[in-house]
């Protein structure tokens, strides 16, 4: 039947694409797979009806080779890939389902005048079962363990604790010739967070485009939807990237070496309020978005940097919390702006990092 030979070349090609052998297959080749492969089932299917089950030397053969497949790779998944906890499950029901259709189709070949009482027994079975399984649940639901998901945080922490750094995915770019990611080339330090924030109506993917998502991959990421990337470890270098749903949409992202901290001193003497005075040294600085300050206490007396101003108090942008001598904090500027900081302990104590 040419049916069940479409089925065995979808169900090969599904098998490949899913076990990650061809990564050339992505999204699109598992479509088209699995299209051969049902298309392939239903031309099997029509043949069955239309002149019953074929006994053949072929279709033995290709029916021998697809349950071959079948098996092996369902043991590999089995084994090496299974997650969930009910596997067991879906099993059995996969069974229930395929031993009374083989046996029907046996019977339909050998005593076609005996397919329709045993047909109508097994159905009546089959609504039996189904019955008594859903009264079953119905009576134990009173006494079902609601499972709570278990979080890592200090994985959460650890994914957000560097700064981010924001990619739109532009409304319309599925339209080819529209802006598409932005920014287009993104400069980021190594160690950040790249975030990319799916702004249109309909899914894309981020996927690195020379290695087909081998570096990195958000498969598909729908409207509203965010995908994270730490750049920890990720070489130096320009990396294209592009959405495999739309190949015309394309973007650069380039990793950075770290770039030392700048350097801001609590000079000896700060908590003294003197006229002309160097509190924060310097008082002011201008840098750029991605630098990290590092203010050093290297006064006898505790002091904090506290973003915010005397007047108006603390705005909860960054706060080092108390700083001893020789004790330091890092910030990271990822947003331009002008921010304004002070000294809890000593107000007088004010200085400002312009970030463009």
């Amino acid at each position: 039947m040419p049916g069940m030979g479409l089925t065995g070349i979808g169900l090969a090609g599904l098998i490949l694409s899913y076990a990650g052998i061809a990564h050339t297959f992505i999204d699109g080749m598992h479509a088209l797979t699995g299209l051969t492969m049902f298309v392939g089932l239903i031309f099997t299917a029509a043949g069955i009806l239309d002149g019953g089950i074929s006994t053949s030397t072929r279709a033995k053969v290709t029916t021998l080779v697809i349950v071959a497949i079948s098996i092996g790779f369902g043991l590999y998944a089995l084994v090496t890939m299974n997650t969930s906890d009910f596997t067991l499950t879906i099993i059995l029901i996969l069974l229930a389902i395929g031993l009374p259709a083989l046996a029907i189709g046996y019977v339909a070949m050998k005593k076609p005048a005996s397919v329709k009482p045993i047909g109508l027994v097994l159905g009546l079975a089959v609504a039996s079962a189904m019955v008594i399984w859903v009264s079953a649940g119905a009576m134990n639901s009173g006494e079902e363990i609601v499972s709570e998901e278990i979080v890592d945080h200090e994985a959460v922490e650890g994914l957000t604790a560097g700064p981010i750094f924001a990619i739109d995915i532009l409304k319309d770019s599925a339209q080819e010739g529209n802006p598409d990611y932005n920014p287009d080339r993104a400069i980021v330090t190594q160690g950040h967070i790249v975030e990319w924030t799916n702004v249109d109506t309909v899914p894309h993917t981020v996927t690195s485009s020379i290695d087909y998502g081998e570096t990195f991959d958000s498969s598909l990421i729908s409207a509203g939807e965010v995908f994270t990337l730490d750049t920890t470890n990720l070489e130096i270098g320009e990396y294209e990237y592009l959405c495999i749903v739309h190949p015309w949409m394309t973007a650069t992202l380039v990793i950075e070496a770290p770039k030392e901290p700048t350097k801001i001193i609590i000079p000896e003497g700060a908590a003294i309020p003197e006229d002309d005075k160097i509190f924060y040294d310097p008082k002011t600085i201008n840098i750029s978005t991605g630098t990290t300050v590092e203010w050093i206490n290297e006064d006898a007396a505790m002091h904090t940097a506290t973003s915010g101003s005397p007047t108006n108090g603390a705005d909860s942008v960054f706060d080092s919390g108390i700083l001893n001598l020789g004790d330091t904090y890092q910030f990271t500027f990822a947003d331009e702006g002008n921010y304004d900081y002070y000294c809890i302990l000593h107000p007088w104590m004010i200085g400002t990092v312009n970030v463009e």
